[in-house]
């Protein structure tokens, strides 16, 4: 490959099904890429409707692998052999673009020339990701010490040679704390303390701004003006882009089930990012559990369920390989891929150009991450349930556009998002607070401690909104009691229902409708004053409500979405839809079926989609939820808000027509599929 190589591909368009192709591969692997053949390696990714394959400049273990004299190259690299470039070529001749991997925090090579440049914790001990030094696994660089230059020097020599690329992607890149004496300096030239935790934490994130501004203006030399695409760090908890999205052009989204990630990870996060409204790529792997577990496939109604759930959320598809040391893709996998990707390729015509519609926003503290805590993993997991077509924002976010919103327990309502949401309720929008959002001052988040307790209060006595339908807001006494609750469909009215965790007491105002009243057991269990295995039963109604609804708002006193997240009980969801039922009685979607069903829409020019995703992830190792099979759906109801009669509806990929009815303000149809993802397509004017 020659320097000034032009990628003949289009730069504007972006990647829809991609291969991340990971290749750490250790210094005493001998034979690096010996059968590699640049004239074969493209055709495998070619046959499994791969359209981009992201291919390794540098690994965790530090080792590079184009033709450079810098001394990190991979020992096991044959002299002759310009591992990189040739797969670039093959890949940009085959019409398959190949953005470039550099690994960033984790550098084996460097850790061992320069032990100095590992980050260091409170203690002065090295930061790894073992406890010891004596068991395999990686050191964690410091980006305050030289190491930054080191890897600028390493990503200018890779610019240099590939430009124009299509992409540099930069892995591990979290905020490092670190108490090494380059961050100690420059945290005392910022003013902070190193023996306070917080500090330490905020200089790690100045410190990664900064390398993002630096090595973004770096890669931005190299890319077409036009590119859609250009350098991504991954890591980043996506939580943090509306500040960090300066450095960005487009988003991707890590999210492996099997390998900690969970089932749970891609809707919370997909819904968070897509507002935002930059092109995204997600990428699940093909492995059985996670990253390095080269030698297991998952199954492949697994890959489907994944790659159809990316799609249905707006996002393009990737599946994570791990490409042996020898240089040869693996058969197996690509038609394992290409089964898959051949089902996302029949899909994508029918949403291209799309937007994804939501008219309810559920807001969440960005400070919780990625990984939000069981009040908002609850609360996702119950809206998807009630077929309630969502986003996840911050408090800042624009809530004009939305014709409800919820705010669960664990965001803080402060002033300021009290008083948007005061507007936002003003403005005609419906408003859900749930526990301790229904007061002004803000909660201690139960994630903070490992997501088992139920959020507490942390000051706030004020109602975070004017006209709540409840009055008398205070912290309840501790112990259990029960909802009785009244007008809610599928929970019996005659038979109290446990209330987990702890509750604000109310009193439902004038003409609210209550939707669950709070009813008290005998007497409070106590170690020497007991009934029963579990809770003392429940005795009679009291004056107290846990739900009630009025005035386009819904006060939820107790932890509903926290306890729908740790105990799964059915009337929880129930209450939170009948709640959602009387503030939007005409939902965009009605879908009967499996409650596992996923659904979401889709709105392009002519037509709007409806989506259906139907797989049941199953518990059957200690960590892992499995799939195995799709789950059929047979003549399920779905229902579609529609001023007018649309010109055909239509089930697809399949090419199916389907018999609708028209009733003046929906369009209903009636689904049997058999495949795990299908999509109802609703052609209009």
């Amino acid at each position: 490959m020659t320097q000034g190589h032009v990628n003949a591909l289009n730069p504007a368009r972006f990647p829809r099904r991609t291969v991340h192709l990971d290749f750490h591969t250790g210094p005493d692997v001998p034979d690096v890429g010996r059968d590699f053949d640049p004239a074969t390696f493209a055709q495998p990714f070619r046959d499994a409707h791969v359209d981009s394959v992201t291919v390794f400049a540098k690994c965790h273990h530090g080792h590079l692998y184009y033709g450079t004299d810098r001394p990190e190259r991979h020992p096991g690299l044959s002299p002759d052999l310009d591992l990189l470039a040739e797969q670039v070529d093959a890949l940009h001749a085959a019409g398959i673009r190949a953005p470039i991997y550099l690994s960033l925090q984790v550098d084996e090579y460097a850790a061992r020339e320069h032990p100095e440049w590992v980050a260091h914790d409170e203690n002065l001990k090295i930061a790894r990701w073992t406890p010891s030094a004596l068991e395999a696994g990686w050191n964690i660089l410091d980006l305050s010490s030289p190491y930054a230059d080191y890897f600028a020097d390493q990503l200018d020599e890779v610019l240099r040679r590939f430009a124009p690329v299509d992409g540099i992607f930069v892995d591990m890149c979290w905020s490092q704390p670190s108490l090494s004496r380059w961050a100690v300096d420059g945290m005392r030239r910022e003013g902070l303390d190193p023996a306070d935790a917080d500090h330490r934490m905020r200089y790690a994130d100045l410190v990664a701004h900064r390398y993002m501004a630096r090595y973004t203006a770096m890669v931005e030399k190299a890319l077409p003006p036009e590119a859609v695409q250009g350098v991504y760090y991954n890591g980043r908890p996506k939580t943090g882009l509306p500040k960090e999205r300066q450095f960005l052009r487009h988003v991707e989204i890590e999210g492996l089930p099997t390998g900690g990630w969970g089932y749970a990870f891609l809707p919370y996060v997909a819904r968070f990012v897509r507002p935002l409204g930059m092109p995204t790529l997600s990428h699940t792997g093909r492995f059985h559990e996670s990253w390095g577990d080269n030698a297991a496939l998952k199954p492949r109604a697994a890959l489907l369920y994944e790659n159809s759930q990316m799609l249905s959320h707006g996002l393009t598809s990737g599946v994570g390989d791990v490409l042996h040391p020898r240089g040869v893709p693996a058969p197996a996998v690509y038609e394992l891929i290409g089964s898959v990707y051949g089902h996302i390729a029949r899909c994508e015509p029918f949403v291209e150009g799309g937007r994804v519609v939501s008219e309810v926003a559920l807001v969440v503290d960005p400070g919780l991450g990625d990984r939000p805590g069981a009040s908002n993993i609850g609360a996702v997991r119950a809206l998807q349930q009630l077929r309630v077509q969502f986003d996840v924002v911050p408090p800042t976010a624009d809530l004009a556009g939305y014709r409800a919103v919820v705010v669960p327990e664990s965001t803080p309502v402060d002033d300021d998002l009290s008083e948007r949401l005061a507007a936002y309720r003003r403005a005609g929008g419906a408003v859900v607070l749930v526990g301790p959002a229904l007061l002004r001052g803000g909660t201690e988040p139960a994630l903070l401690r490992g997501g088992t307790e139920p959020a507490l209060l942390r000051g706030g006595t004020e109602p975070a909104l004017p006209g709540l339908p409840v009055e008398g807001l205070a912290p309840a006494p501790a112990g259990e009691v029960f909802l009785a609750c009244e007008g809610v469909p599928g929970v019996p009215e005659d038979f109290p229902v446990i209330s987990h965790g702890s509750r604000l007491t109310a009193r439902a105002m004038p003409g609210a409708e209550v939707l669950a009243r709070v009813v008290a057991p005998y007497f409070p269990r106590s170690w020497d004053r007991f009934c029963g295995h579990s809770y003392t039963p429940p005795a009679d109604p009291t004056e107290e409500v846990a739900l009630a609804v009025g005035g386009g708002v819904a006060a939820v006193a107790v932890p509903l979405l926290e306890a729908f997240h740790d105990h799964g009980l059915e009337p929880y969801r129930r209450l939170l839809g009948a709640a959602l039922d009387r503030l939007l009685p005409d939902p965009l979607v009605r879908a009967g079926g499996p409650v596992h069903l996923e659904t979401t829409v889709v709105r392009t020019d002519t037509a709007t989609v409806v989506h259906l995703t139907s797989f049941v992830p199953s518990r059957e190792t200690p960590e892992l939820d499995l799939v195995h099979d799709p789950f059929p759906l047979v003549d399920v109801p779905v229902s579609l808000r529609l001023a007018a009669a649309p010109r055909s509806v239509r089930l697809q990929p399949a090419g199916q027509e389907l018999a609708w009815e028209h009733d003046g303000g929906y369009v209903h149809v009636r689904v049997t599929t058999a495949d795990g993802h299908a999509m109802v397509v609703v052609e209009h004017d």
